[in-house]
């Protein structure tokens, strides 16, 4: 996370608008909305996955 927000701190906007053309043009506009979806569908199994683990630690350790 700390990784994602020193690359994103060192952008400009110019670097950022090239970052978008470029992805637009590899991809084209008709198959970003389904990219963005299973990104956000991945994000949320990782997380729940995460809190799964979380849970069980929790559980495991004695008091």
């Amino acid at each position: 996370m700390v990784t994602a927000t020193i690359l994103l701190g060192m952008l400009g906007t110019t670097e950022i608008i090239l970052i978008v053309v470029v992805v637009l043009l590899l991809f084209g506009g008709k198959k970003i909305p389904e990219l963005m979806r299973g990104l956000g569908k991945g994000m949320k199994e990782f997380k729940d996955a995460q809190k799964g683990i979380d849970d069980t630690e929790k559980k495991e350790e004695p008091k």
